[in-house]
């Protein structure tokens, strides 16, 4: 599992995930900084990426049908910021191995976490 970390989160969302265990990389380090969502899509798809992000229209599961694509993690804050992604991010892997979302659509939030899967 190779995980994209879109470019609206914080480099402390990268770290977390790096100190876990998990093999990431960021939109910045690969280049693709101002890349429009469909051009970012295009390069998740093409390398089966699980694509972390706090993009909203991600969480669209018409236009991202969980089972087409490798997966999507998309964190809500309710004051958007670092400390507060960051913090969502750590909660839902306290909680469950990123692997198990493979192929579904979730949402976390500082009230919990929803995830679709293939129905």
């Amino acid at each position: 599992m190779h995980i994209k970390l879109d470019e609206d989160l914080p480099n402390s969302c990268l770290t977390l995930l790096r100190s876990r265990g998990y093999q990431v990389s960021s939109v910045a380090e690969q280049g693709l900084k101002g890349t429009k969502d469909s051009e970012l899509w295009s390069v998740a798809q093409a390398h089966q990426y699980f694509l972390i992000t706090a993009d909203k229209g991600f969480g669209d599961i018409r236009r991202y049908p969980p089972g087409t694509h490798q997966g999507i993690l998309v964190l809500r804050a309710t004051h958007e910021g670092a400390v507060e992604y960051a913090a969502i991010l750590a909660s839902v892997i306290e909680r469950v191995d990123l692997a198990s979302l493979i192929g579904s659509v979730a949402v976390a939030s500082p009230s919990g976490l929803r995830v679709r899967r293939v129905p």
